[in-house]
């Protein structure tokens, strides 16, 4: 295919993009049809009903991604008529372009654009859930770090913190530190958080905070009576966790959140160093 032609295809394609008020990009069903050259609204529907099927079949809701819609086109004489239309998700345009006649150019290259725009999208999602989980990592680090604080200032020394922060570990995960570092295969130089979902680093983070507030609210002055409430928060986290289907020991580990660090720094670098698309 002609690099002339794919930049007159891409620029259709694009072109026809729309968003909703929450910001679904979406293509109308009879735009589509036309940018992947069908001519007969019927025809093209065949394929959209194919792809309906291949939608359902994938386990996804059909009208999540094919919503029905009308259309107002104008007739002769200043004449309107309303025909029916659908609104598509970039899968549903996917999956339309996989089951449609693939001999037709518009087709070949609708499979390759929306192929490379899904994974695009799924690409952008993965790196928002690496970016959450980086910074639910670090935020959970400035909460044991404002723990340790306490804990030094109302007890009069820090040194109890690790042990109070491993009896919260059994609480929630009701087994020992050193049981999931073992279940986890986390290295023995290394933090159990680096190697925890977000979810449960969430949850231990919203336990801590809840220590913290509670220890200079009463004004807890014993290693126990801080070790008690942390105790305490976490397996009240523990049970709501439990409550809705989450069992923190049961999960798997997380790749390593300093690797994910690394990799988000690396491609923030090399975004850095590519040409703006204005200035080329």
């Amino acid at each position: 295919m002609k690099t002339e032609l794919v930049q007159s295809l891409t620029t259709n394609f694009e072109a026809h993009a729309q968003q909703t008020e929450t910001g679904i990009e979406f293509w109308l069903a009879r735009d589509i049809q036309h940018l992947l050259g069908y001519t007969k609204w019927d025809n093209f529907l065949n394929v959209v009903s194919k792809a309906k099927t291949a939608c359902d079949v994938s386990g996804h809701a059909v009208p999540d991604h094919f919503a029905d819609v009308g259309k107002t086109i104008a007739m002769p004489k200043g004449a309107e008529k309303e025909v029916p239309d659908l609104m598509l998700t970039r899968y549903a345009c996917y999956l339309i372009a996989q089951n449609g006649d693939s001999k037709k150019q518009e087709i070949a290259f609708a499979q390759t654009y929306f192929a490379v725009q899904t994974r695009k999208a799924e690409l952008i999602e993965q790196r928002l859930l690496d970016a959450e989980r980086v910074s639910a990592r670090k935020k959970l680090s400035a909460t044991e770090k404002e723990l340790s604080e306490v804990i030094f200032e109302q007890v009069g020394g820090n040194q109890d913190f690790a042990f109070i922060r491993s009896k919260g570990d059994h609480a929630l995960f009701g087994k020992s530190t050193q049981a999931m570092k073992a279940h986890w295969k986390v290295p023995d130089s290394r933090p159990l958080a680096d190697f925890a979902p977000t979810i449960i680093l969430k949850a231990k983070d919203f336990a801590t905070e809840i220590t913290i507030f509670n220890a200079r609210q009463h004004q807890m002055g014993t290693e126990s009576a801080i070790s008690s409430e942390h105790i305490t928060n976490n397996k009240a986290v523990r049970k709501t966790l439990l409550e809705r289907g989450i069992r923190p020991e049961s999960l798997p580990p997380a790749e390593d959140v300093k690797k994910v660090e690394r990799r988000l720094l690396s491609e923030d670098k090399k975004a850095l160093k590519k040409p703006d698309a204005l200035d080329s």
